[in-house]
């Protein structure tokens, strides 16, 4: 029989999310670098850009996009391509998180999530996926937390090396 996860306190998992969320938004606000660098705005016009596009997705699409036109140089294409990769690659675990309610046991087993998202399939529909919070999913959201500071830097030394507006 398999060993139930080890537990985790509720408080010190939402402190994770907390702090999962602050490094998502603090990385994913480096993009206005990008943009800028990449479209040849000043900051100032990028954070409007920035500001304007109202998801993670759209904000990576815009840099993305920008990095395929002909004029940017393929290091720099290779790059910005790379750097939004490892961010899209941290927005699941982050979505999930943010897009979910939490449900206790009320016979003191562990805390779960209930995605709150319609999975629409070719024939059926799928919801409420359920998720343990235990020490597994604690330290899947400190991996990304250290990803995401990885990430960071990367996109620091990016925005240096191709000389984009800071």
């Amino acid at each position: 029989m398999a060993r139930p996860a080890d537990p985790i306190d509720f408080d010190d998992f939402l402190l994770l999310i907390g702090k999962l969320n602050y490094t998502w938004t603090n990385t994913e606000s480096l993009l206005i670098h990008l943009i800028a660098g990449l479209s040849g705005m000043d900051k100032e016009i990028a954070t409007v850009v920035f500001l304007t596009l109202n998801t993670s997705r759209a904000r990576i699409d815009m840099v993305e996009r920008l990095s395929k036109l002909d004029r940017i140089a393929k290091a720099e294409r290779d790059t910005t391509l790379a750097l939004t990769k490892r961010i899209q690659n941290q927005s699941a675990l982050r979505n999930r998180y943010n897009h979910c309610i939490y449900a206790f046991d009320s016979e003191g087993g562990h805390p779960r999530s209930i995605l709150m998202r319609i999975a629409d399939r070719k024939d059926k529909l799928m919801m409420g996926q359920v998720n343990d919070l235990d020490a597994e999913a604690a330290d899947n959201i400190k991996a990304a937390i250290a990803e995401l500071g990885a990430i960071n830097r990367d996109i620091w030394q990016a925005v240096s090396d191709f000389g984009y507006p800071q």
